[in-house]
């Protein structure tokens, strides 16, 4: 039997102190994106554990969706993600 590697890192250590690994990203079949997910990726690709156009591909996210969800998290963290407080964090 072969494994297939993953290109790129295995797993990064984020700035508050924990890691985060490929086996913490959701499944690449995932229809409902609640916010937990979304941040998931979303700091995957801020922190260089997936390359952006790789997780475009995997995810099939626009490049202005996967913007959107970074930008939220860097201005106001993952509860700007949830869908009920779009408004609230808008500018």
């Amino acid at each position: 039997m072969q494994i297939k590697r993953a290109k790129g890192a295995y797993s990064v250590t984020l700035p508050d102190g924990s890691q985060l690994t490929r086996a913490d990203l959701p499944s690449p079949s995932t229809r409902r994106w609640v916010a937990s997910r979304k941040a998931a990726v979303a700091r995957a690709v801020v922190f260089g554990l997936l390359e952006r156009a790789e997780a475009c591909r995997l995810y099939a996210l626009s490049d202005e969706e996967l913007d959107s969800w970074v930008q939220a998290i860097r201005r106001h963290d993952e509860k700007a993600l949830r869908a009920t407080a779009l408004q609230r964090f808008r500018e």
